[in-house]
């Protein structure tokens, strides 16, 4: 019940009420309580692992909103909980929930600057690499399966991949000389958009998932970093000086023409764009701190979303469009945190593991897990 109160609590717009308020009973007022929905629970246990039945009413309505059955190991439990709280936020907004979803991010709390993983509740987090060196810019395949970074053990920024089920090994995609640097999958999967300075001049190339440079996207224009796909594939927002200071730019793949986007500041940097197409969030330096903004894609007047103290830094849409992950640092002190996309809800998501920056939110994930759903 603490689970599934937090996960759908993650969501923003939905109130739960505490237990305490209601004695933790099936058959409470739930009218007098003011409730507008109820989820009730019933949990067996056998030798043959875990059956749980979930189902939410309409209390206003006296109706059956959603009603699932669940077979699984003991194991896989929370797992249960998350993909029901998903489909309940599906029934109430047209849009799945978020809870099953995944946050890549770097953190030294092991010693060294890894790459890490966490489910957006915090509840399960583990060390992906081991090289005992610096690793950045982890990025999720539009499945969810592979994880591209960027590692220096071997003395150069190099491109690596990981599988994330941990049946297969690491392998090298890219050790050219120079960056290998913040790989962008496209949404279909087939190519990547990298920067890579093997020239001498840090640009944006196509490049395959196992390697195979397929084209140069910009030339010796101005240094131009960290790309980002909309939604569609047909354009990439990028960062590059070519004008002067770091501004955010957006590419038509295709024709390869390039249009400026930001105007505001003199520093822009880390776009992302959302899964709907309608916003771009970038990172800009604002009054000596960096800050995050949103923008439309067709240009206009940036949205400041974030206030206060600190440096707000490497924005990431969650899979959803409702929130954006990213890094604070204030004092010395680095943490990834989360905030809805109008501004609201700003709080920390890992606390107290280690210093954490690079933040990537995965895309919805098919459950790897063992049970069966009626």
């Amino acid at each position: 019940a603490d689970l599934l109160s937090r996960a759908l609590d993650f969501h923003g717009f939905l109130g739960v009420i505490p237990p305490e308020r209601y004695g933790g009973r099936q058959d409470a007022d739930w009218q007098a309580l003011g409730a507008e929905l109820v989820v009730l629970g019933q949990v067996e246990r056998s030798q043959y692992g875990v059956v749980l039945d979930l189902r939410m009413n309409d209390i206003q309505e006296g109706r059956l909103v959603l009603a699932r059955r669940y077979r699984c190991a003991p194991r896989d439990q929370g797992a249960m909980i998350r993909k029901f709280c998903d489909e309940a936020i599906l029934k109430l907004t047209g849009v799945p929930g978020i809870s099953s979803t995944k946050i890549a991010f770097v953190s030294d709390a092991s010693g060294h600057k890894e790459i890490w993983l966490a489910d957006v509740l915090g509840e399960e987090m583990r060390q992906v690499t081991h090289h005992r060196f610096l690793a950045v810019c982890p990025r999720f395949s539009p499945d969810g399966r592979i994880l591209a970074y960027t590692s220096y053990h071997r003395g150069n920024p190099d491109l690596y991949m990981t599988d994330l089920s941990q049946t297969k090994t690491t392998r090298a995609v890219s050790r050219r000389p120079g960056l290998n640097m913040a790989p962008a999958w496209s949404p279909d999967g087939r190519t990547l958009a990298i920067t890579l300075s093997r020239d001498g001049n840090s640009d944006l190339y196509l490049m395959t998932p196992g390697g195979k440079i397929i084209e140069q996207l910009t030339k010796n224009a101005g240094l131009n970093v960290s790309a980002s796909w909309s939604p569609d594939g047909s354009r990439l927002a990028f960062v590059s000086d070519r004008a002067g200071t770091p501004q955010i730019y957006i590419m038509d793949v295709k024709t390869k023409a390039v249009s400026r986007l930001t105007f505001q500041g003199n520093y822009n940097t880390s776009p992302s764009w959302s899964p709907q197409g309608d916003s771009i969030v970038y990172s800009g330096r604002q009054g000596g701190q960096y800050h995050l903004f949103t923008i439309s894609p067709q240009g206009g007047t940036p949205v400041q979303i974030t206030h206060g103290g600190g440096d707000h830094e490497s924005p990431c849409w969650a899979p959803d469009g409702r929130q954006i992950v990213f890094a604070r640092k204030i004092g010395g002190r680095q943490e990834i945190c989360a905030i809805f996309r109008n501004g609201s809800g700003l709080r920390p998501l890992f606390p107290g593991k280690g210093n954490q920056s690079f933040p990537q939110w995965s895309p919805r994930l098919e459950l790897a897990t063992g049970f069966s759903v009626q």
